[in-house]
């Protein structure tokens, strides 16, 4: 599984799972995978970047490689 910085990165926004995936529109299980490392599709990243605001060019920046 892919190491991505989502929890570090969530956490310093001051935002908990839930308070995230309803920003995002996903649901907290989902948040809860992706910072297990499991894979997400793109629609999905996107939603989270836009959640946290960011832009599509940080991905690498917040999901790694």
């Amino acid at each position: 599984m892919a190491k991505n910085c989502l929890k570090e990165i969530r956490e310093s926004a001051l935002l908990s799972k839930a308070e995230l995936a309803r920003k995002a529109g996903i649901s907290p299980i989902t948040v809860d995978r992706i910072e297990k490392g499991y894979p997400c599709r793109m629609e999905t990243q996107r939603k989270i970047l836009e959640a946290l605001g960011y832009q599509p060019k940080d991905k690498v920046r917040v999901f790694g490689e």
